[in-house]
C-alpha cells in the first residue's frame, strides 16, 4: 500500500485525455519512454506522448509532448487506435482516455526528458519491448498482451462497475471548466442508411440531428460505451468495425443543462459502426440529450438541420 494511505483512505479521482505516438525507425525499433518516480507508475515504459491541455488538439499535443520528452520534431499521421486505461497508485485513481497516432521523425536530437515524468528514451526492438514492463496503450500499440488489471482500492468496486467520481469529490460543485471525453458512431445497416439522433432542448445543439453516441464513463472503453450509448439513444444493437478519426472542439461559453455557461473542450473519437438487424429506432433513456433517432439514406440526412460535427463526417465519408 503507499505511503500515507490506510484503511478509509479515500482514492483521489482523475480523469484526463492523452496523446500518444507510435514511431518507428528503419530497423523497426519503437521508440519508447520509461516513467519516472514523479510518474504514477515508475519504471513503466510507455509510448511518448502525455496530457492533452485545455483547449487543445491531441494532435497537437502529441507533437509537444514528443519534443518535451525526446527532444525529437515529429510529424503526424492518422490516429491508430483510441482506447482507455486505468492506473491506480494510491490514494489516485486515474482513468486516461489515449489517442494514439502514427509519427515519423522529421528532426531533432534524442535525448531523455529533463526533470520530468520519463526519465528515459530508447528505440526498442520489438523482442526487446515484449520483456519489458509497458502500459496498456504501449503493449496495444506493438500487439503485445495487456498489463494485468490494477489492484483496486480496499471495497472498491468491479472494474466494470466503476462509478464516475462521487459529487464530493470533484473540487468545484459548479465548474467553470470543463474537459470531456466522447465516443461516437458513424453507424450504417446492410441498406446503407445511416443512423442519427436529434438533440433534445436544453442541450448544446438542440434541435439538430447528431450522431449517435457520447460522454464514456469512468473505467469504460470507449468502443463499450459507444455500443451502450447506441442502445440508450436508438435501441440498436451494433458492432463496431473500425476508427474513422478524432477531433476535438473547444466552446468557451457553451450553456448547457447545468444552467450556467462552462468553458468545455471535448475530444471526439468517431467509429464506424453496422447493425447487421436493424429495428425501428427507439429512444430508451428517458430525459436525457436525445429526443428522437432515425434512420434516413444519406440524401435524406444531408437535408436534415445536422451539427457541424455531423455534416463534416457525412460529406468525408459520403
Amino acid at each position: 500500500m503507499s505511503a500515507g494511505t490506510g484503511p478509509g483512505t479515500e482514492p483521489r479521482w482523475r480523469r484526463r485525455i492523452g496523446a500518444y505516438g507510435v514511431c518507428r525507425d528503419g530497423a523497426g525499433r519503437v521508440l519508447l519512454v520509461r516513467a519516472s518516480d514523479r510518474s504514477a507508475r515508475p519504471g513503466v515504459w510507455l509510448l511518448p506522448g502525455g496530457g492533452v491541455e485545455h483547449g487543445e488538439h491531441p494532435a497537437e499535443a502529441v507533437v509537444r509532448e514528443v519534443a518535451e520528452e525526446t527532444g525529437l520534431r515529429v510529424a503526424v499521421g492518422p490516429a491508430v487506435d483510441v482506447a482507455a486505461e486505468l492506473v491506480i497508485r494510491l490514494p489516485l485513481v486515474e482513468h486516461t482516455d489515449g489517442v494514439t497516432y502514427r509519427l515519423g521523425v522529421t528532426g531533432g536530437s534524442l535525448r531523455p526528458e529533463p526533470d520530468g515524468t520519463s526519465d528515459q528514451v530508447r528505440w526498442v526492438a520489438p523482442e526487446q519491448a515484449a520483456r519489458l514492463p509497458l502500459s496498456g496503450f504501449a503493449a496495444r500499440a506493438l500487439g503485445l498482451p495487456p498489463p494485468a488489471p490494477p489492484e483496486l482500492p480496499a471495497a472498491g468496486p468491479a472494474p466494470a462497475a466503476w462509478p464516475a467520481p462521487p459529487a464530493a469529490s470533484r473540487p468545484h460543485s459548479r465548474p467553470r471548466r470543463g474537459q470531456r471525453f466522447a465516443a461516437y458512431g458513424l453507424v450504417t445497416d446492410p441498406a446503407g442508411r445511416v443512423l442519427l439522433t436529434l438533440i433534445a432542448q436544453r442541450y448544446p445543439g438542440a434541435g439538430r440531428w447528431h450522431l449517435p453516441g457520447g460522454g464514456t464513463d469512468f473505467g469504460e472503453q470507449p468502443v463499450d460505451g459507444l455500443l451502450r450509448e447506441l442502445a440508450e439513444e436508438t435501441g440498436q444493437q451494433g458492432e463496431v468495425t473500425g476508427l474513422l478519426g478524432v477531433s476535438h472542439h473547444h466552446q468557451p461559453a457553451a450553456q448547457g443543462p447545468e444552467g450556467y455557461p462552462i468553458d468545455w473542450h471535448g475530444v471526439r473519437a468517431v467509429f464506424r459502426v453496422v447493425v447487421p438487424q436493424p429495428r425501428p429506432p427507439q429512444v430508451v433513456e428517458r430525459a436525457g440529450s436525445t429526443a428522437a433517432a432515425g434512420w434516413f439514406t444519406r440524401l435524406a440526412a444531408a437535408a436534415l438541420p445536422l451539427t457541424q460535427h455531423t455534416a463534416a463526417v457525412l460529406a468525408r465519408t459520403g
